[in-house]
Order: structure tokens, then C-alpha cells, then sequence
């Protein structure tokens, strides 16, 4: 396991936007939010680029994220919004620029599939969190989410309770494991890649927004045939966003049921992780401890010891 080192106020990081192209306007706002908390900013050459739906061609964002990594100055790569496009040029990511600089990763939504693939490839912990250009900017974002940025600055285990959202059991039980998940869709289109997610004796956490309930129900059949579900040692449901259907429908809690509630490993609902305005940031790749009696989860932090 390999942890980036703590950040400092005074640092240099950078914005990138590896996916879709963000608002420049948002930007702007998000960049005032990291500057608060005592960063320098510094954006990546193709920042304001469009190719369609994506921020540039595969080859300039793929050259950003390199650069970022590259430069010595750069303690930390906040990425601007998701959308998508990260897994168009992941098996051109040099990972072993990641282990030879190990510094803080932060993003979530589209670039699960980047988060997963570093873990993956190169052992860094990265941080699955709100995005600068989408989240940060949000009128309605909870002060907690930004709050959640503290944890790269001092080490500190993610201590979640139900003093932070209502929490459901499915399944009753403990589990301890690495910790590993991010957006459903994202983490599905890894399936029979070299990235592919690897649940086993691991806590999943799963998210997403705008996928109504057959399609949720598609995709954890998918989990479930490919044995991902039973692999695992206990299962988080993030938050499932923007959902509704006018068509006759299940609800969401019987899907859950379908394929969570029969499953041998502990598993619990309702957790602010994901697409909403209260985003709990999350390491990917320490220990995790879940207990469905106490409705707890707790996250190591994933930030180097101070020394």
C-alpha cells in the first residue's frame, strides 16, 4: 500500500479535467474554494479544450495527467468534473510514474475507472470525493463536503455514523476489508478488462445518479453473475441519485433486496457517498471495518503518517 504524503497549505496542485470539458465559470469558483484552503492552483494545458464530449483529444488530457505527475512542484491532482472519458486512455497511463511520485489523486463519478486502475496498477491510494467544477460550486452542497478535504492535510480515519445519514441493514453482520468501490456504471464497464474490479474479501461501496431501477438492476446482475457480490466481505450502498421513472417500475429498496439483501456478507443502505450534496470522501484502497449492529463505518486514513 502506498500512501501520499500530507498536504500543506502553500502547496501547488493541479486541476485537470481527464473526462468531459468543465464550465470555466464553475472552474473559477471551485479554483477560489482550494485557494481557501491555502493552495496554489495550476491548470493543465487543455483545461478550456472541447472535442465533443470530452475535454480534448485522448492524447492531451492523457499528456496533462502525466505532466501533473511529472512535475515535482504538484503535491496534489484535483480533477475539475467527470462525465466522461477516463477509460479511453487508460492502458496508456504510465503507472509506474505513479509509484515513482506518489501524491494525492482526488475525483469520483467517471474517473472510478482512473481511481480503480491506479489501485490497481500501481498500490497508491487515491480519494474518491466531490469534484472541483461540479460539486464544490453546487449552492446546495452540505458544508460537510467540503470539510471532507481536511483529511488531506492530517491523517484521520472516516468515522461514519448514523449521526451522518439514516442507515439501513440488508444484511446483518462485521466485516473488516480493503476498501474499494465508486460509481456502478464505471465500475461495471471494467468487467473483462485488465482493470477489472476485484471484490474479493474486500468492503464494496457502490454509487450513481440518473440510472433509474432497471438499469441498477441490470448492472448488479451483472455484479452478481460475474461473482463480484458473493466475493465480497461487506457492501456500503452510496447514494443513488436522480432515479425516478414514469414507467411501472421496481423501487429501488426491492432491487437492493434482490441482490444485496440475500447475500452472505453484511450489507447496509443509505450512506452520503456518491452524487448528493452531502458527499463523503472516501479512500480507496486502506482497511475498513463495517458493524451493522453499531450502524458503523469506519476508513482508515489515507494519507501518509506524519514522521
Amino acid at each position: 500500500m502506498l500512501k501520499p504524503k500530507p498536504l500543506q497549505q502553500g502547496d501547488r496542485v493541479g486541476v485537470i479535467a481527464p473526462a468531459s470539458p468543465p464550465d470555466m465559470r464553475d472552474l473559477s469558483k471551485g479554483v477560489h474554494f482550494l485557494e481557501q484552503l491555502g493552495f496554489h492552483v495550476q491548470f493543465g494545458k487543455q483545461i478550456e479544450e472541447k472535442y465533443g464530449y470530452l475535454a480534448g483529444s485522448d492524447e492531451a488530457r492523457l499528456a496533462d495527467f502525466h505532466e501533473m505527475l511529472k512535475n515535482p512542484h504538484i503535491k496534489a491532482i484535483f480533477f475539475a468534473r467527470g462525465g466522461y472519458g477516463t477509460a479511453r486512455f487508460i492502458d496508456q497511463v504510465d503507472f509506474d510514474l505513479l509509484r515513482k511520485h506518489p501524491k494525492v489523486i482526488w475525483g469520483y463519478s467517471d474517473i472510478t475507472y482512473l481511481l480503480h486502475a491506479i489501485y490497481k496498477q500501481s498500490n497508491l491510494i487515491t480519494f474518491h470525493g466531490p469534484m472541483i467544477a461540479s460539486d464544490i460550486v453546487d449552492q446546495n452542497i452540505d458544508k460537510r463536503s467540503k470539510q471532507m478535504f481536511q483529511q488531506l492535510f492530517t491523517p484521520m480515519s472516516i468515522f461514519y455514523t448514523e449521526h451522518i445519514s439514516k442507515l439501513t441493514t440488508l444484511v446483518p453482520g462485521v466485516a473488516t476489508g480493503t476498501v474499494i468501490g465508486g460509481n456502478l456504471t464505471l465500475l461495471i464497464s471494467t468487467l473483462g478488462t485488465p482493470y477489472e474490479i476485484d471484490t474479493t474479501g474486500k468492503i464494496l461501496f457502490l454509487e450513481d445518479v440518473g440510472e433509474q431501477p432497471y438499469q441498477i438492476d441490470r448492472m448488479l446482475n451483472q455484479l452478481r453473475l460475474a461473482g463480484k457480490l458473493n466475493q465480497a466481505a461487506g457492501i456500503v450502498v452510496g447514494s443513488f441519485t436522480d432515479t425516478e421513472t414514469k414507467e411501472p417500475s421496481l423501487t429501488l429498496q426491492q432491487v437492493f433486496a434482490r441482490y444485496l439483501g440475500c447475500l452472505s456478507c453484511p450489507v447496509m443502505t443509505g450512506f452520503a457517498i456518491g452524487h448528493s450534496h452531502l458527499h463523503i470522501a472516501i479512500p480507496i484502497g486502506v482497511e475498513g471495518r463495517m458493524d451493522t449492529t453499531k450502524k458503523t463505518f469506519i476508513v482508515q486514513s489515507g494519507i501518509e503518517m506524519n514522521h
